[in-house]
């Protein structure tokens, strides 16, 4: 997974902006839309590191009902993952459908 600058990560999300709890230790947040074939293979790949790392959530956003976060954070196509640290900023980020160890990686590095 790619490393996110800070400057262009832009201010912390909020459960209430991704529409779910945020991790205690590290959020996985997905941008989907609901004919993305990979969309569905990185759901499941997501899913299961979660489900490894204890304090870590699995938050999937509909990419086509959040344009504006869509915009705000530069998602340019689907799936893109950001990986958030415990204060809901983006540490990293990557587009198209993540290896499950590049995914233990990043959350390595976000709860660092």
């Amino acid at each position: 997974m790619a490393r996110q600058d800070a400057d262009a990560a832009g201010d912390a999300l909020t459960a209430e902006e991704v529409g779910a709890p945020l991790g205690e230790r590290a959020t996985l947040v997905q941008f989907s839309t609901a004919f993305c074939q990979p969309c569905r293979a990185t759901r499941r790949v997501l899913d299961e590191v979660a489900g490894m790392v204890d304090g870590v959530a699995h938050v999937e956003v509909d990419a086509e009902s959040r344009l504006d976060l869509v915009r705000r954070l530069d998602v340019t196509g689907t799936p893109t993952v950001l990986v958030l640290d415990a204060s809901g900023r983006v540490v990293r980020r990557a587009a198209g459908q993540p290896r499950k160890a590049d995914v233990i990686a990043a959350i390595g590095a976000a709860v660092l």
